[in-house]
């Protein structure tokens, strides 16, 4: 059963179809989704491995080195595909921010809050390891995480076990991409109690007043006439619209509209930000691209 604040934080921003059309993505289990890692491989080697695997896929369309498969991911983990980084379990949500932010080889990138290392790692590859990406994240325990994924996947950055918000500000980069830590409540499975004990309405605000702090900074060490993207995998607008226009204020920045109409959106507060719902496919997801002028 959905908890009492969080419907209500729903009632307060949706209507009720569009509560229910949440709530059913809640329920659903969703598809096994990765990426073919082209550093190493060609998607046709990868397809070859699941055909004599007898394993069925389905190219997402959408993104081009996407796929989805008829079974857990869990059954590969043990898989050359997987051991040697051929493959990258991701969902498809979390793979659209790296794309949004359209990282170009040369330039100097900032992944503020990058474990497991799924969004860099997909920098990495867009660039061809051409550019200079440097991945931070605070917990030791996620940062060994981290490299370790880099390295099996073969992305170059520059990895640090740093705080973000404490990063000094002389630092400077082309592109930033700020997937902040979220509550998750676009990612919720009602029937996981372990996930909804530790879901809470303390959780959301102690996220947003995290995300403030990270936004800030990142829009601080942006270079001027530069683009970030903010993300998060939550659909509530405490951690979302409302971090967003709080920022837009303090700095001079603006929103450069995102056109995805191939996505299942939820109505955003923000016009040109995406709201991705939670279905089948896709985890409920916020994503904003920003211009610093």
């Amino acid at each position: 059963m959905i908890p009492d604040f969080l419907l209500n934080l729903l009632q307060k921003q949706y209507d009720t179809n569009t509560i229910n059309e949440i709530i059913d993505g809640y329920k659903i289990k969703r598809k096994t989704t990765f990426r073919v890692n082209r550093l190493k491989v060609l998607d046709s080697y990868v397809l070859d491995e699941l055909e004599k695997l007898n394993i069925k896929y389905q190219k997402y369309e959408n993104l081009d080195n996407a796929y989805i498969i008829d079974i857990d991911a869990k059954e590969l983990y043990n898989n050359d595909l997987v051991k040697k980084g051929y493959i990258y379990f991701q969902s498809i949500s979390s793979m659209l921010p790296p794309y949004f932010l359209e990282p170009k080889e040369g330039e100097t990138i900032l992944d503020m809050c990058a474990a497991p290392g799924g969004k860099t790692i997909c920098i990495g590859q867009l660039t061809n390891n051409l550019a200079s990406i440097t991945a931070l994240e605070p917990n030791k325990i996620r940062f060994d995480r981290l490299k370790h994924n880099l390295d099996t996947q073969g992305v170059k950055a520059y990895i640090l076990n740093q705080d973000a918000t404490k990063l000094d500000d002389f630092f400077r980069f082309d592109k930033i991409l700020l997937d902040a830590p979220c509550s998750g409540s676009g990612t919720i499975n009602l029937d996981d109690s372990k996930q909804m004990k530790s879901f809470s309405l303390n959780l959301i605000k102690n996220s947003a007043n995290l995300q403030e702090k990270l936004l800030d900074k990142a829009l601080t060490i942006l270079k001027p006439k530069s683009t970030m993207v903010y993300s998060t995998c939550s659909i509530i607008d405490l951690e979302n619209e409302l971090v967003i226009n709080k920022l837009l204020k303090k700095h001079k920045c603006k929103i450069v509209p995102i056109e995805a109409n191939y996505l299942p959106l939820l109505k955003s507060k923000i016009d040109g930000t995406l709201l991705v719902k939670p279905t089948e496919l896709f985890e409920g997801f916020f994503i904003a691209k920003i211009y610093k002028n």
